[in-house]
C-alpha cells in the first residue's frame, strides 16, 4: 500500500528505528530468538533469525504506548475489529513521523498480559514479520513494548487490511459472495505467500497455523498471510523435521505433524489443501452443527471425488453457476496432492503455484467449451431414477435434450478423448 512505501521512505527519528526494547526482551526470555540462533535453510549463509532481523529492524517504528492508545481512542470498544488467543485487534489512526500529511489507517494489536504463551508470540511475530517483505504477507509497520502503571504493554502496529478475511467471505453470508474468480485469485496469492516462506529467504520459515482467517484482504482484495505468532524455523542442512511442542488450529494441521511433532513445510501444505476445500465448499473444516456425516470436511468431500458424477455437488451453492467445473475438479485434486498421508509425497509450494497458475489460466477463455460440455454430463445422469437428482433440473434436461445435443455436437471437437467418446455413446441411446 502507497503509505506504508510513504512511511519506509521518510527519514525517521533516529531512536524511532532501533529496537532495544525487543533485543533485550528476546534476550531475556530465552524463546523464538535463542531457538532458533542455529538455523539456517542456506548451507552458504550461516545467518539465522536474530542476524537477519538485526539487519532490517530500522525499517520498523517504535511506538511509545500513549501514541497507540491515543490511534484508538483509548482502545474503545467501539474501534475494536477482532479478538483472539494473542489479545484485541483495533483499529487505528497514527500521524506520519513528521506530523504532516494525512493520518493514516493501521491495525493495532495488544496482547492480554495474562499468559506466557502470548509474550513469545509477540516476539515471533516482530521478528519474522520484520524480516519478511513480500506483497503476500501483512506488513508489521512497528510495536510498542513498555512498561506502565498496569505492567508490561506489548502491541504490534500493522497495516490495515479493510476487507477483513477469506474466512468472513466465505462463511459469513452478510458478505456478498466471493466470485470464482476471486477465490482463484485469492487462493494464489496466499500460495505465493508460503512460497516465499519456505523457499525465498535465507532462513526457511513455517507458518503453522494457516489458515482461512489468517488470509487478510486489502482493498483491492488482495490477499495478505498475517498471524505469525506460531511461526518456526523450519530443518536446516540435512535434518528432515524440526521437533516442537504440536500447535496450531483443530482441523488445519497436519496428521503426522499432530501424531510425531516432526514439523516441516509440508505442514503448511496440508493446511493448505485444507484450505482450497473450504474455498470449493463454502464450508468450514468442521461445522458441528450439520449431519454426522458431514460435520468434517476432509471427510465429507472424500465421498464426492473430483472424478465422480457428483462432485459438483459439494461446490459452495453460493456461486451457483458461476464457476468452471472442470477447474474446480482440477482445484480440488490439487488440494488432494495437498493432502496426502505421507508428508514427502505431498508437493512444493512453489509447485502448488505454478499448478494454480495453470489452472487459472484454463479456467479463463479457453475452457468454455469443455466447461459447458462436463455440466450436460452431469445433467444427463441426473435422471429420474437417480434419487440425488433436483426434480426441477431433470425436467428442464429432458425438455431440452435435444437442443443441447445439437448445440454440444458443435464443442464435441473441444471435449478430450475421454469425454467424446461419452459424448457419442449418449447421443446413440439417447437421441432417437
Amino acid at each position: 500500500m502507497e503509505c506504508f512505501y510513504y512511511f519506509k521512505n521518510k527519514s525517521k527519528p533516529k531512536e524511532r528505528r532501533s529496537a532495544p526494547e525487543l533485543e533485550r526482551e528476546s534476550n531475556n526470555s530465552a524463546t523464538t530468538a535463542d531457538r532458533v540462533a542455529k538455523s539456517s535453510c542456506s548451507a552458504t549463509s550461516p545467518r539465522g533469525i536474530p542476524e537477519l532481523y538485526e539487519e532490517k529492524a530500522h525499517n520498523l517504528l517504535v511506538f511509545s504506548f500513549s501514541e497507540l492508545k491515543q490511534a484508538t481512542n483509548g482502545f474503545s470498544r467501539l474501534l475494536k475489529i477482532g479478538e483472539g488467543g494473542f489479545g484485541c485487534v483495533y483499529k487505528g489512526s497514527i500521524k506520519p513521523v513528521d506530523r504532516t500529511g494525512e493520518p493514516i489507517q493501521v491495525a493495532i494489536k495488544k496482547l492480554n498480559r495474562d499468559g506466557l504463551q502470548g509474550h513469545k508470540q509477540w516476539i515471533a511475530e516482530v521478528q519474522f514479520l520484520g524480516i519478511v517483505e513480500h506483497a503476500n504477507l501483512v506488513k508489521l509497520i512497528g510495536y510498542c513494548s513498555e512498561d506502565s502503571e498496569r505492567g508490561r504493554q506489548h502491541l504490534l502496529a500493522y497495516e490495515f487490511m479493510p476487507n477483513k478475511s477469506l474466512e468472513d467471505h466465505l462463511f459469513n453470508t452478510a458478505y456478498a459472495a466471493l466470485s470464482w474468480q476471486a477465490r482463484l485469485s485469492i487462493i494464489l496469492g496466499a500460495a505465493q505467500g508460503l512460497a516465499y516462506l519456505h523457499e525465498g529467504l535465507e532462513v526457511q520459515v513455517i507458518h503453522r497455523d494457516f489458515k482461512a482467517s489468517n488470509v487478510l484482504l486489502d482493498e483491492d482484495f488482495k490477499p495478505k498471510l498475517s498471524d505469525f505468532g506460531l511461526a518456526r524455523v523450519g530443518p536446516t542442512h540435512d535434518h528432515t523435521h524440526v521437533s516442537t511442542a504440536v500447535v496450531g488450529t483443530y482441523g488445519y494441521a497436519a496428521p503426522d505433524y499432530i501424531e510425531t511433532g516432526h514439523l516441516t513445510t509440508k505442514s503448511d501444505v496440508w493446511s493448505f489443501g485444507v484450505v482450497l476445500y473450504e474455498v470449493l465448499t463454502g464450508r468450514r473444516s468442521l461445522e458441528r452443527n450439520r449431519p454426522r456425516a458431514e460435520q468434517k470436511l476432509l471427510e465429507w468431500v472424500k465421498q464426492h471425488p473430483a472424478n465422480s458424477r457428483k462432485f459438483s455437488s459439494i461446490i459452495d451453492p453460493r456461486l451457483e453457476d458461476q464457476y468452471s467445473i472442470s477447474a474446480a475438479r482440477k482445484i480440488a485434486k490439487l488440494a488432494d496432492s495437498c493432502l496426502l498421508k505421507s508428508s514427502k509425497d505431498r508437493p512444493k509450494m512453489s509447485q502448488v503455484v505454478h499448478s494454480l497458475r495453470e489452472i487459472i489460466q484454463v479456467s479463463g477463455a479457453g475452457d468454455d467449451a469443455s466447461q459447458a460440455a462436463d455440466r450436460s454430463f452431469e445433467f444427463s445422469e441426473n435422471e429420474p431414477g437417480d434419487s440425488e437428482s433436483n426434480p426441477g433440473q431433470t425436467g428442464r434436461t429432458s425438455e431440452s435434450w435435444k437442443r443441447r445435443m445439437a448445440h454440444l455436437a458443435k464443442l464435441g471437437e473441444h471435449v478430450e478423448g475421454a469425454s467424446r467418446r461419452r459424448f457419442l455413446i449418449m447421443q446413440r441411446t439417447r437421441v432417437q
